[in-house]
């Protein structure tokens, strides 16, 4: 099991976070540009010195601050898979994989490296360089590298963020792969839920420093314990108040304007969240008869097709995101201007104390 704990500051903004995962399953930490997710990496790695902390990996201790025990990245057997991929790009992709195992005799280097290449699909590309390969082959081969002196564990720095769309789908699939079956634990860093949700066992949502909330996807996106979290994981967020209604639902008067209904009984200031595919739109007055209680006039502001779904911007009160497929788009003919009507159910609207 690797685990990690550390307090440091960097100027008005302070790092303070526990960590733990166990072998053969990945935690990822989430959250947005300049939380301190690369910060907790780097002082795992070595890289980077807390002004208190204790880093260890099964019975080995890499740092603990209060014992003086700070060991050099090259003696901290972990693997480390950084961001832009970190490629030397004069070397073959066999003898990036092999460099770090410069101290075995040539010959053993080479299998060694051509075994993780053949493991990972591109036993073909030993001989490539860098500049020769898809940015899917360039990431297989830095997992490759990173796994090359079988690491007590592994570190990985937004692995897909360098990757294009059509590349991202298959290389996070043989990514995951990979970490389920490298049988060590794993500490993941990504701005994006989607890649941490796909990617690992367990999501750490971190947010000025600290960890706001830990638990499976899954759990994050159905019971969010704050509007942050709600909105990371890809909710629409309003605010409101709060009272309980005569059938027995809450009914939330949002600022600026309308009101909804919803399951959860919370009275007072409240956030307000529904993911966007539980939005259904209607012409308006054409609301379609059902169970659906929540009723909000807008208007479209943009459309933005992602495969064969488009989301759709919608100026209400308050900013609103529907997804629809695009079938309901051309029957709907929406176009930015548009006048329509957002539906969606009083179950499918939590509601966060705020």
């Amino acid at each position: 099991m690797l685990r990690a704990e550390a307090r440091t500051r960097f100027g008005s903004f302070e790092l303070d976070i526990q960590v733990q995962a166990e072998s053969g399953r990945c935690l990822a930490i989430a959250g947005p540009s300049g939380a301190g997710k690369t910060s907790l990496l780097r002082i795992v790695a070595g890289l980077l010195t807390p002004d208190s902390g204790r880093v260890a990996c099964g019975s080995d201790v890499w740092l603990d601050t209060s014992e003086g025990v700070n060991l050099p990245p090259e003696r901290r057997r972990c693997g480390y898979l950084f961001q832009d991929y970190a490629l030397f790009p004069h070397m073959s992709a066999w003898r990036n994989v092999a460099y770090p195992l410069r101290d075995l005799p040539r010959a053993e280097r080479r299998s060694r490296a051509q075994e993780l290449l053949e493991r990972f699909g591109v036993g073909d590309r030993a001989e490539a360089r860098p500049a020769g390969l898809s940015g899917g082959e360039r990431q297989r081969v830095a997992l490759a590298r990173a796994l090359a002196l079988r690491p007590n564990a592994l570190l990985l720095d937004e692995p897909l963020s360098a990757l294009d769309v059509r590349t991202r789908a298959q290389a996070s699939r043989e990514l995951a792969d990979a970490l389920r079956s490298s049988g060590v634990p794993a500490l993941l860093v990504t701005h994006d839920f989607a890649e941490a949700a796909l990617l690992s066992d367990e999501i750490g949502v971190i947010d000025h420093g600290r960890l706001v909330q830990v638990g499976s996807a899954a759990e994050l996106a159905a019971t969010p314990k704050s509007a942050f979290v709600a909105d990371f994981t890809g909710a629409v967020v309003l605010t409101g108040s709060a009272a309980p209604s005569e059938d027995g639902l809450t009914r939330v008067e949002l600022d600026g304007g309308g009101s909804v209904q919803s399951t959860d009984a919370l009275s007072g200031r409240v956030a307000v969240t529904v993911y966007p595919w539980e939005i259904s739109l209607e012409p308006p007055g054409e609301v379609a008869s059902g169970s659906a209680r929540n009723h909000l006039s807008a208007e479209v502001v943009s459309l933005t097709t992602i495969g064969n779904r488009v989301r759709v911007g919608l100026a209400t009160s308050q900013p609103l995101t529907a997804e629809i497929t695009t079938a309901a788009l051309e029957a709907l003919a929406l176009k930015p201007g548009a006048p329509v009507t957002a539906t969606w159910k009083a179950a499918a609207t939590r509601l966060i104390a705020s």
